[in-house]
């Protein structure tokens, strides 16, 4: 058996502090046992991107799927990631061999088109972006119980919502390993995966207390504080469950695909740089194309678009943001735009050919990328400090090329240093952007600092011998390991026979 456990989006660290301090015993005596292996992830510029390569053990390029909402070249518009064609997750390739899975709680992952043993989603909590409600197999009457509804809304949170949020999370990595270890007391199965994505979710909105308002009363700051590490400590408290329900001679793997830290992210203002750049004179400049989701945002206070978002039906919550995401954008003359994000930035140029109402002419393509590249690195924030630290071409690091139409032309890498205070960004050359709002309001945001716990169980071996590997590497375990038979994936596995 092999046991893929994903604490996802972790600090390393935050880990490592409260490993040394006796904080995480299950994850510790892990360590003890196993090889700690650095991963390079593609969170390096496709944060979400990583999801679907550890899932798929295929590079960004091949598998075309960036961000939860994706613009479609052949629709001239945004779409749900989901509604979009998808890759094969390794659970599906392992059910054409016979193997049983158990999968629960993939973040940001859609229902298999074919599952031996059972997959679900929305165990732990509900998102209706990242962790929609769906399963799919064998449930053999197991249920732990209704799971709290989590949603974010972008914008500067309230204290109550975050306390809300908190009770949400703390007791959710229970429900999962309450459902691995009954299911696994009623027979065996070849792969487990699991994850525990509240400590994800936790470092986006508790990472510090920079985004709450001022005036948040004492005892409530203290206790959104001290957040974050009470959510690994529950983490943990799952994670040894889990260990203890595994048989004695099952390989684990516990990886981190993408790692997590202050918020360094300018995505909400990068519409609005573009246009400065596309229109050249400050005073001929309109609003940005991708821009008006953040206007609306700024202009309705967050807690009341949560009350209206909580009575949607989650399929019309979905197509409403996608829609509004480019509300009133006019193709006939928008040359570039920036698709949705809310960790780097996205550029794409509508192009003749690719996009089906695209004006770029593609000969022109190189020379406008360089264009738009050489002028929003030209901006800086109210300190005089460059607010951009690189522009990178998708196809240049995306790996791959199956569906590389499918993802943006220009990566935007913002400055490391944390974004939340940035109020106003200027160019010498293209005028001054003021920001809409709070941005999305996360304190916390990603990090490429990928990593696998490897600790082979007796009858596997660890495979690397460097102190790091490709985030490909795990699914290509799970294929080397469980069905030798299948194609192989292209990555190098981290453990062998």
């Amino acid at each position: 058996m092999l046991a893929l456990i994903g604490l996802d989006a972790t600090s390393v660290p935050l880990l490592r502090e409260m490993v040394a301090e006796g904080s995480l015993p299950a994850l510790a005596g892990l360590v003890e046992r196993g090889r700690w292996i650095g991963l390079d992830s593609p969170a390096r510029h496709f944060a979400a991107g990583s999801f679907w390569t550890l899932y798929t053990g295929l590079p960004v390029g091949d598998h075309g799927i960036y961000y939860p909402f994706q613009w479609s070249p052949w629709e001239q518009r945004l779409r749900v990631v989901h509604d979009l064609p998808q890759p094969e997750s390794v659970w599906e390739r392992l059910a054409r061999s016979g193997r049983r899975c158990l999968v629960v709680d993939p973040y940001e992952a859609v229902p298999p088109r074919g599952v031996e043993g059972l997959a679900v989603s929305g165990c732990q909590f509900r998102n209706r972006v990242v962790l929609p409600r769906w399963s799919r197999g064998d449930a053999r009457g197991i249920a732990v119980g209704e799971s709290p509804s989590i949603d974010e809304v972008f914008g500067q949170p309230s204290a109550a919502g975050l306390l809300k949020m908190r009770r949400g999370l703390l007791g959710a990595p229970e429900r999962a390993a309450v459902l691995v270890s009954r299911y696994l007391a009623q027979g065996p199965v070849d792969l487990l995966w699991v994850g525990f994505p509240s400590v994800h979710l936790g470092g986006h909105w508790f990472w510090d207390l920079s985004t709450l308002a001022e005036g948040t009363a004492a005892g409530d700051a203290r206790v959104l504080a001290g957040t974050l590490r009470d959510l690994y400590r529950d983490c943990d408290r799952a994670l040894g469950r889990v260990i203890a329900s595994l048989p004695d001679d099952a390989d684990v793997i516990v990886h981190s695909a993408l790692g997590m830290g202050p918020n360094t992210s300018l995505a909400d203002l990068l519409p609005d740089m573009l246009s400065a750049v596309l229109a050249g004179d400050p005073s001929e400049r309109s609003n940005g194309a991708g821009g008006a989701l953040w206007r609306i945002r700024s202009a309705v206070p967050t807690d009341l678009r949560a009350r209206v978002a909580g009575l949607l039906p989650q399929r019309l919550a979905l197509e409403l943001t996608v829609r509004m995401e480019l509300r009133g954008v006019d193709w006939a003359t928008t040359v570039a735009f920036a698709s949705p994000g809310d960790f780097h930035g996205h550029v794409r140029l509508n192009v003749r050919g690719r996009e089906r109402d695209g004006i770029v002419d593609p000969s022109d393509v190189d020379r406008l990328l360089s264009e738009l590249s050489s002028g929003l690195r030209t901006f800086r924030d109210e300190s005089g400090a460059p607010v951009v630290a690189a522009i990178d071409r998708a196809t240049d690091v995306a790996g791959g090329a199956g569906e590389a139409d499918r993802l943006p032309d220009l990566v935007v890498t913002w400055a490391d240093r944390p974004a939340n205070h940035v109020r106003t960004l200027r160019s010498d050359r293209f005028g001054t952007v003021t920001r809409h709002g709070s941005g999305s309001g996360r304190s916390g945001n990603h990090t490429s600092e990928a990593w696998a716990l490897v600790v082979p169980g007796g009858r596997s071996a660890i495979t690397a011998r460097a102190e790091s590997a490709q985030l490909a590497a795990v699914a290509a375990t799970a294929v080397e390991l469980l069905a030798p038979g299948e194609h192989a994936l292209p990555g190098a596995p981290l453990l062998h026979a």
